[in-house]
């Protein structure tokens, strides 16, 4: 049996296929289209993922949407009927689009489908719920039995947070919060607030808050935020204009605060770090509350974890080491794009009550679930692009490599097929050295040409993980935050100490200063063989100069631009930053060798993030 997932209209465009339980592809559709968190129909996804699996749309059982939109457009009349008369602009403004393009969605997901099969049957569309959808991309690719399901996000359908319990092939709610009731747009709401980009900039308030103080927390739980012991929560709509307005939070906001909202140019100075660790600060604790009571009530050992607010991975690893639940499994692709495959999941073992076997570690095969190209392929692009390049055997390919990245050199790593969902992780990675001070500032400024405060995560060989950091469990998605092992850290001075805010940056706190944080914390991925055996064999190659099996691994694309997809993508970006290295499967670049007339500044293409 063959299914098909999609999620768009709203952001992060995506398909999966599934066949018979098992993921055969999933992709962004932002990957093919250059367009970040494109959210328009994947036709390019769709197309590469049928030839990825040689198939045609005659060959499939089902094609299921990742939500419901008559839900949705239910949920939009009610609130602003709710907030009359206030919204008025923006109730004119949305309906006509709702009417022309959303509403009739079953219609209009036809026509696209009817594109690549003239007679697609009307009964082969299935909906499933928004955060079903989540849960069932945690819960159904777990390598668990049994477990409870937390799905954390901005809103789908009504829901902005649900609880449920999965059990074999059998997955369902118990637990919801509704809409304007919502952790996900609190955090979208600081994250507008402080002057990044909503669906995006959140990232950067997760990074941004360690160099601030939790000053606000207590103005905020005062008057923003009503928390329960158990987690569940009541936001004051007074302070938010996201329901009927075009802005996320409102003048009494900024007002109690006492600062305006930032502008994207202006300077980030101790408020603005001060507020992003406020509202991290509040968020790990309704996550806690909502975790340790599921756990004093289910009694269930596993905790799966889905939807966009799952991918705060702090707040993971604060769950990991509070134990309220012996395992956790989040999804990688925890976003809406990984609503598709969810949405294909639950229609094969919830609608068509197909049975479903655990297996371990996982199902997401490390989430290299999107497109590959040959070495000929590759070769054929290469030459095509103008590159200069050599091929190497494997062996002296690590090798060379390992010794670049040991020299300090930035690395461009380009193998086997495209990460699904946000993380690259070694398939489209950018590599530093973490053993050098400013390897962080060099990738920021120069590579992703980013602010200076972004964190880099570290790559590390799994059987390492414990020497070098307090994490006694694997993470291979780059979801857990754990701190670094004190005997590897280094004391700073009484004067470095004292520093505050962004002065806290270039202080060398450990052994691995280029991917440790102000808080002497780090984003751990853990490589093994079985997912990935050539980053395995890379970091192996480096720890076997350095005596130190770990790398620095960011994804492969400049702020703004979607990761990497294909060999031209990567060229581009290698030859448009000042990146030392790039490796693609076997063919290998110096930036040194290269026609310097293709060289290309294209950042300025990309909207910033």
């Amino acid at each position: 049996m063959i299914i098909i997932g999609i999620s768009c209209f709203y952001h992060d465009s995506a398909v999966a296929i599934i066949e018979d339980g098992s993921i055969i592809a999933a992709a962004q559709e932002e990957r093919f289209t250059r367009i970040k968190h494109d959210s328009a129909f994947p036709h390019k996804a769709l197309e590469w993922a049928l030839s990825e699996c040689q198939i045609t749309l005659d060959d499939i059982d089902a094609v299921v949407f990742y939500d419901k939109p008559i839900l949705t457009f239910n949920r939009l009349l009610e609130t602003y009927i709710a907030f009359a008369p206030k919204g008025f602009c923006s109730f004119i403004k949305a309906i006509p689009v709702w009417i022309k393009d959303k509403l009739f969605q079953k219609d209009n997901i036809l026509k696209e489908l009817r594109r690549y099969s003239s007679d697609f049957p009307t009964k082969k569309l299935l909906f499933a719920e928004h955060h079903l959808s989540h849960a069932a991309s945690a819960f159904y690719v777990s390598p668990y039995e049994d477990a409870v399901v937390l799905t954390l996000d901005g809103v789908g359908e009504w829901a902005t947070a649900t609880l449920a319990l999965g059990k074999g092939k059998d997955l369902n709610i118990v637990k919801e919060i509704h809409f304007p009731h919502s952790l996900g747009l609190f955090y979208s709401a600081i994250t507008y607030y402080l002057g990044f980009k909503v669906n995006s900039g959140e990232y950067k308030v997760m990074g941004l808050a360690p160099y601030g103080q939790p000053k606000y927390v207590d103005l905020l739980k005062q008057n923003v935020i009503d928390i329960k012991d158990d987690g569940s929560f009541w936001l004051n709509q007074d302070y938010f204009d996201y329901c009927t307005g075009l802005t996320m939070t409102n003048n009494k906001f900024a007002n109690l605060l006492g600062e305006p909202v930032r502008k994207s140019e202006d300077k980030l100075d101790t408020f603005h770090m001060n507020v992003a660790a406020s509202v991290q600060t509040v968020t790990e604790e309704i996550i806690l509350k909502l975790v340790q009571d599921a756990a004093k009530v289910y009694k269930i050992d596993n905790l799966c974890m889905a939807g966009g607010v799952a991918l705060n991975c702090v707040a993971n690893g604060k769950i990991i080491r509070a134990k309220s639940f012996k395992n956790l499994w989040v999804q990688p692709a925890a976003g809406d794009a990984g609503g598709s495959l969810g949405a294909a999941l639950l229609a094969y073992h919830k609608h068509f009550e197909k049975d479903r076997t655990p297996n371990k570690p996982d199902l997401m095969r490390g989430t290299y679930l999107g497109p590959s190209f040959t070495p000929e392929a590759t070769k054929r692009r290469l030459n095509l692009a103008g590159a200069v390049f050599e091929e190497l055997n494997d062996k002296d390919l690590f090798k060379h490599t390992a010794k670049d990245l040991e020299d300090g050199q930035v690395v461009g790593w380009f193998q086997g097929r495209m990460e699904f969902g946000p993380r690259s992780l070694g398939n489209r990675s950018i590599l530093g050295n973490p053993t050098q001070v400013d390897t962080q500032k060099i990738m920021n400024l120069k590579i992703k040409f980013r602010e200076s405060f972004r964190p880099f995560a570290p790559a590390i060989l799994h059987e390492d993980v414990s020497e070098w950091f307090e994490l006694n469990t694997e993470s291979p998605y780059m979801l857990m935050v754990a701190p670094v092992q004190k005997d590897k850290c280094k004391e700073l001075t009484k004067k470095q100490e004292a520093l505050t805010g962004i002065e806290k940056l270039n202080l060398e706190r450990s052994e691995i200063p280029a991917v440790t944080h102000v808080d002497y914390s780090a984003r751990v991925q853990t490589v093994d063989t079985e997912r990935n055996p050539r980053f395995y064999e890379l970091l192996q190659n480096f720890k076997s100069l350095s005596n130190c099996g770990i790398l620095v691994n960011t994804s492969f694309n400049v702020r703004g631009e979607p990761i990497v997809c294909t060999p031209e993508d990567a060229f581009r970006c290698f030859m448009g930053t000042n990146m030392d290295v790039l490796v693609i499967g076997n063919y290998y670049l110096k930036k040194e060798q290269q026609d310097t007339s293709l060289i290309e500044d294209y950042k300025d293409q990309f909207e910033l993030d």
